[in-house]
Parts: C-alpha cells; sequence; structure tokens
C-alpha cells in the first residue's frame, strides 16, 4: 500500500546533498516545519518532517528551495531506519520522511533579514499535512 502526502510548511535549512559516488546517484536532504494543532487545547507544536529528493528533482531543490521558504511538497511517505548511539549503546531510530515527487515554491522569497529574524524569533506561520491513501 503506497500513501501519498502532501505538506504545505516552511523549510528548517538550507537543503544539502549527499552523493553516491559508486552509483552516481544523489540525494538532497532537508526538514520543512508545520504546526501540528490539538482540538483539546489552543496551543500548537511545531513537526518537523524530513524530506527527500533524487537525482534530477534533487538539483532543482538545491537551485530553488531555500531556509526559510514557504513550500508545499508532495511525495510518497516512507520509513528510515538507521543505528544511533546513545549515552554508549547503539539503538536502532525509526522515522517517517517524505519522499519527494514535487514542490512548489509559495509566497514570496524570504529577505535576509527577515530569515536572521526567524531565528530570533518563535515562528507563528502556520503549514498544513494532508495525507491520501493511494
Amino acid at each position: 500500500m503506497n500513501y501519498t502526502i502532501t505538506v504545505i510548511g516552511y523549510v528548517g535549512q538550507n537543503p544539502h546533498a549527499i552523493a553516491f559516488e559508486d552509483t552516481g546517484n544523489k540525494v538532497v536532504k532537508f526538514s520543512i516545519a508545520v504546526k501540528e494543532f490539538s482540538a483539546n487545547s489552543d496551543e500548537s507544536k511545531t513537526l518537523w518532517l524530513d524530506v527527500d529528493a533524487w537525482n534530477g528533482l534533487a538539483e532543482r531543490v538545491l537551485k530553488a528551495v531555500t531556509k526559510g521558504r514557504e513550500v508545499v511538497v508532495h511525495g510518497r511517505l516512507a520509513i528510515s531506519t538507521f543505528n544511533k548511539e546513545v549515552d554508549g549503546a547503539k539503538i536502532e531510530v525509526t522515522k517517517p520522511i517524505i519522499k519527494l515527487t514535487s514542490f512548489h515554491l509559495c509566497g514570496r522569497k524570504p529577505t535576509t533579514e527577515e530569515r536572521q529574524s526567524e531565528l530570533n524569533t518563535p515562528s507563528t506561520k502556520k503549514g498544513r499535512l494532508t495525507a491520501v491513501k493511494s
């Protein structure tokens, strides 16, 4: 069963690339912040989602996506599992990621001053999260 996910949020850091010399493939990774709301409370929490873009799409992400930019991402919901050392013990970590199939930039490109201001003040921006079973 494949799940498609569409998320509107704000990019948390500039995307970074990882190249695999043995295959020639490239993955670009970045994260986006969306607000998680609860029906039982007026408070919201920031939910961070990791996004992976591969090969040609990865190149487009590197050219267009920047920290602080509002973006719509479409992709396939996947699970990433890796080992991490915590207090000297290795543990297995499992987390959801979005394997990007397309993206759209929203709003205007943030200025340098706005990006600096966002680092120093809590964000009131809201993102949206939608999952669709396909």
